[in-house]
């Protein structure tokens, strides 16, 4: 367990945030981040879909915030609070711009090295991965990284899609309910995994907005009822951010470290941006041109974190304000904090409407990680058995999530993603020239 904390921390506040900040400020020179997003320039590209094409980009992006919102909007914001303080806020936020440029380059990537199948396309990072250094480096290199990240995001998909999400879920019910709902969204997950992944394209397309829209309705509604909090609330993110203790104290910025591992690395996890899962949802994508989809990478970033993220940060720390709610201990379970913090500000009917909320959210983030494991075994192996095997695994382990411990599964999700990221940033920084013909061709001088 002490090593798992360790290589969790070592990954967290180390690896992630430099592989991060190293391949944002490689790729920046390239693409010119700000051009692409002048507000004139940005939403055309949202706008601008070939016939036909503009349904399948916003069903891979609600299948790609699929795969992050609701429990890592909710669940995730919590983890990083209790953990990490009001400062890891401030420390999400840094990471959320801070990995635009890299959300942009993978999701670009995806769907220039994606391939063709039954009329539809697939892909991801391991593709691109092979593909584009296979055509830099000579021998099994890329193959082997590829396979490699391909085997990574299979083993992401069970612990941050299946495990987290089913935990999540399990933990709004009594201790002696949970393994019922576990079971009950294991059940859930294998009839989609009957379907088939275009069933889950089709499920997420329908799910997502409609749960996205009532959260933001009922987070506005508690926020606007205690507005007169919300200065003081800002305030305290920013003064936790860079508290002087945690600068100068003994423990030398211990409180920064603790802070900005748990705000960028539950960033990560919340929109997923740089550690190479979601581009294999938009690489389905039926776009006008890589650029075009890329911008739909971006403004999921944007949408899942720098506003989703924030709405839960603000509920959260209103009910701090006025109950003094969250437990200061990386052991307390996240969930009951945000359900009890939502219930309190908004009433019991609120409070039930979220659980029912958080329940379908934990399902559609489970099959959408689902969708990015069948790619990424399909990428491994064409034959069934695995394939099966991999299925099996994925009900198992969202029944097994409900019962399971939140600190070795929350630091298990840390060594995954923040391996990921490293490997995914790496390669985006030597692929960075696959960039330059395509913003030359939309945002020209």
């Amino acid at each position: 367990m002490l090593f798992l904390d360790f290589l969790a921390r070592f990954l967290g506040t180390t690896v992630a945030p430099v592989a991060l900040f190293i391949s944002s400020a490689a790729i920046s020179p390239v693409i010119h981040i700000l051009k692409i997003m002048s507000p004139k320039r940005f939403f055309r590209a949202l706008a601008d879909q070939s016939e036909g094409s503009r349904g399948s980009s916003l069903k891979a992006l609600s299948l790609a915030l699929a795969g992050t919102l609701g429990v890592g909007n909710i669940t995730g914001v919590a983890s990083a609070l209790i953990s990490g303080g009001p400062g890891a806020i401030f420390w999400m936020w840094v990471g959320a711009i801070l990995v635009i440029p890299v959300k942009y380059a993978e999701v670009n990537l995806a769907v220039q090295f994606r391939k063709k199948n039954n009329g539809g396309f697939f892909g991801g990072a391991m593709y691109y991965i092979r593909d584009g250094l296979g055509q830099l480096f000579r021998g099994k290199f890329p193959a082997i990284l590829g396979g490699t990240f391909a085997l990574l995001c299979c083993t992401n998909s069970l612990i941050t899609g299946n495990l987290v999400q089913s935990n999540a879920a399990a933990c709004i019910f009594p201790e002696e309910h949970r393994l019922t709902c576990g079971i009950i969204l294991g059940i859930l997950v294998l009839a989609s995994l009957l379907f088939g992944t275009r069933r889950i394209e089709m499920i997420t397309s329908s799910l997502i907005p409609l749960l996205t829209g009532g959260y933001i309705v009922i987070s506005l509604f508690i926020i606007l009822s205690n507005i007169s909090l919300v200065p003081s609330v800002f305030a305290g993110i920013v003064k936790s951010a860079f508290n002087g203790r945690a600068v100068f104290g003994g423990a030398l910025g211990f409180g920064v470290l603790r802070s900005m591992r748990f705000g960028i690395m539950r960033g990560i996890f919340s929109n997923e941006a740089g550690c190479g899962t979601s581009p294999i949802a938009h690489a389905s994508a039926n776009t006008k041109s890589p650029h075009h989809q890329a911008c739909f990478g971006i403004f999921e970033v944007i949408f899942d974190t720098l506003i989703l993220c924030t709405l839960t940060a603000l509920v959260l720390l209103i009910g701090e304000a006025r109950f003094s709610l969250i437990p200061w201990s990386s052991t307390a379970d996240a969930t009951p904090v945000t359900m009890e913090a939502f219930g309190m500000l908004g009433g019991s009917v609120i409070y039930y409407t979220l659980a029912v909320s958080v329940v379908l959210f934990a399902f559609a983030t489970i099959i959408a990680q689902i969708y990015y494991g069948v790619i990424s075994v399909g990428y491994l192996t064409k034959r069934k058995i695995p394939q099966v095997i991999y299925s099996v695994l994925s009900v198992a382990v969202t029944v097994m999530g409900s019962v399971v411990s939140s600190p070795v599964m929350w630091n298990l999700a840390d060594v995954i993603i923040g391996i990921m990221t490293a490997v995914n940033c790496f390669v985006i920084i030597i692929l960075r020239s696959r960039l330059k013909s395509q913003y030359q061709i939309f945002c020209p001088r």
